[in-house]
């Protein structure tokens, strides 16, 4: 099936390298013509395992391809997936200018029958604002009165991938949402899917859209749930990790998302909780729920920095170590980071940070001034007066922690992750802090 992808950022690149590798041929449209320059060329702009030799090997085959024109994207193929951003406005709605923008440009040179397929994460009702936007701006041979010529189709087929494993989720995932009004929708992109054998969960538009928004808001929840709970071990002596171990065990609730720390990052939980905080509202419902989701996550991250305010005693002057940038594992991304928060919190106290993150650290120089970047763990922990954990790479637990010993000038680690094991550091002389972990000060 021929396949454009409009938008070619971290949803739309991933989804078009996967639909050529199960079979289609897809072209990826992008309006910035350095990053389609860099894309012919075979850059990938960002850091995903698994990415850079798929898109490799069909790029050469030719069945992926790379454009900055949606008018010959859209005549060449039937579905069209919009893949766009969807950034947050300052009150917490969505701000959909590109949405729209693509839907103009996709009807106006539209000739055939298409199926528009939203891919962004995007408020309820908003499929019936693209086919609005796109009946307005037909051309207008293809119009008589209000009567469309031409036909078409939207549809919402929300994505479901983790950054650090977005590959792997494509290929396998839970399940298949798809939104549609029409039975030629739904086969299209049941066609579309077919070589992955995956459950399909057929519905229409609107709870598609829906679908997206609470699977994400109720993800958020189980991270805040467990940080709430890492709060209260502190407090008590009990201990977080063995309490999500005794709930994870629980088939009804889950192991996954019950991992305490500093708060959930990245561009999509962030961004979608505010978005249904926002729809919420708008729909006479106060969510306080999603809202306290919200608030336990910047309390977080506050909580963090006035433990190592307590624990370091004096700030200013200090110099603190970081091993990790990005808002998780497995991927450069920078985007709503806590790690910007806590880095600049400490700087505004007057310390002097030295950092390093195994790949992000291109992406951090965008977001953080007057950090040292380093160009490994090593040399951010030398001459450090504690050390920070904000990102749970596994090659930090391949380090030789004797030598890092050594290198710092105070051993105090907080690790903001709980990614340790606490007893590697204690038995090597080091003052450990984790989150909720209930028993103070680690130390041997």
């Amino acid at each position: 099936m021929e396949i454009a992808i409009i938008g070619s950022g971290y949803v739309g690149l991933v989804t078009g390298v996967c639909l050529a590798h199960i079979g289609h041929t897809v072209t990826c449209v992008d309006n910035n013509p350095e990053k389609v320059r860099k894309l012919k060329a075979g850059e990938v702009p960002i850091y995903e395992p698994g990415l850079e030799p798929l898109m490799h090997k069909y790029s050469k085959m030719k069945r992926l391809n790379f454009s900055s024109s949606i008018e010959a994207a859209t005549k060449k193929a039937t579905v069209i997936f919009i893949a766009v951003g969807t950034p947050s406005k300052k009150n917490g709605d969505a701000d959909l200018t590109y949405i729209e923008n693509v839907a103009r440009a996709i009807a106006r040179n539209m000739d055939s029958y298409k199926l528009l397929v939203e891919k962004s994460t995007v408020p309820v009702q908003t499929g019936n604002r693209i086919e609005r936007t796109v009946a307005l701006n037909l051309p207008a041979k293809f119009r008589r009165g209000n009567k469309c010529l031409v036909e078409f189709d939207v549809a919402s087929n929300p994505e479901f991938l983790r950054e650090g494993s977005a590959v792997e989720d494509f290929m396998n995932p839970d399940r298949i949402v798809i939104g549609v009004k029409s039975r030629r929708a739904e086969q299209l992109l049941r066609e579309v899917y077919a070589p992955l054998k995956a459950r399909l969960v057929v519905t229409n538009v609107a709870t598609a859209e829906m679908i997206k928004h609470a699977s994400n808001s109720f993800l958020a929840t189980k991270i805040s749930f467990i940080n709430s709970v890492a709060q209260i071990c502190d407090r008590v002596g009990a201990d977080v990790l063995s309490v999500a171990e005794g709930m994870g065990y629980d088939r009804r609730i889950g192991r996954a998302f019950l991992n305490a720390g500093i708060g959930y990052g990245g561009s999509c939980f962030p961004k979608d909780v505010d978005a249904f905080v926002r729809l919420a509202e708008k729909s006479g419902y106060d969510f306080k729920l999603l809202k306290g989701v919200r608030d336990v996550n910047e309390q977080q991250k506050a909580s963090f920095i006035h433990l190592i305010e307590d624990k370091l005693w004096i700030i200013k002057d200090k110099t603190i170590a970081i091993w990790g940038l990005a808002f998780k594992a497995d991927t450069d991304d920078m985007r709503r980071a806590a790690s910007i928060d806590i880095i600049q919190a400490l700087q505004e106290e007057g310390a002097r940070v030295q950092a390093f993150d195994p790949k992000a650290m291109d992406n951090a120089r965008h977001e953080l001034k007057g950090v040292k970047f380093c160009a490994d763990a090593y040399a951010a922990a030398k001459g450090a007066d504690c050390l920070l954990v904000l990102t749970e790479w596994e090659e930090f637990k391949r380090l030789d922690l004797k030598r890092v010993r050594g290198l710092l000038r105070q051993a105090v680690v907080f690790d903001g992750r709980n990614f340790f094991d606490d007893k590697l550091f204690v038995d090597l002389g080091f003052e450990y802090h984790g989150i909720g972990r209930g028993r103070g000060a680690h130390a041997s």
